[in-house]
């Protein structure tokens, strides 16, 4: 059985944002009651192939970025579900590549060229 997390082993918010503004990638967590898990989140601005193919590696879950609803209108994104009943209500919009400097769309190159378009 995995130990506990006490709040002794959470960082303040201020040192994660220190990390993140220095290009480093962190793990945010949410509560054990809501989906208990935890997403590698890096800057935009720090994204590069190495760290996408990091997060394909170890995360081993879908690859996101965060995006204003004003700079999805936009990009004319339109949400993938029409009615979202997911339990969280999660906002994902159609898939997304960078309209030119891409291949196939799926290289973590390409990926990382899409985050920071």
């Amino acid at each position: 059985m995995a130990p506990q997390s006490t709040s002794a082993d959470v960082s303040p918010i201020e040192e994660v944002i220190v990390e993140m503004r220095a290009g480093r990638m962190v793990v945010l967590v949410d509560e054990e009651d809501r989906e208990n898990e935890g997403d590698l989140i890096l800057a935009a601005e720090h994204v590069t192939p190495e760290a996408i193919n990091f997060m394909a590696r170890f995360g081993r879950g879908l690859i996101c970025l965060t995006l204003t609803e004003a700079r999805c209108a936009q990009l004319g994104l339109a949400q993938m579900a029409r009615d979202n009943k997911s339990p969280y209500s999660t906002a994902f919009t159609v898939s997304i590549e960078a309209a030119r400097g891409v291949t196939t769309g799926i290289s973590a190159q390409d990926r990382a060229l899409t985050i920071q378009a």
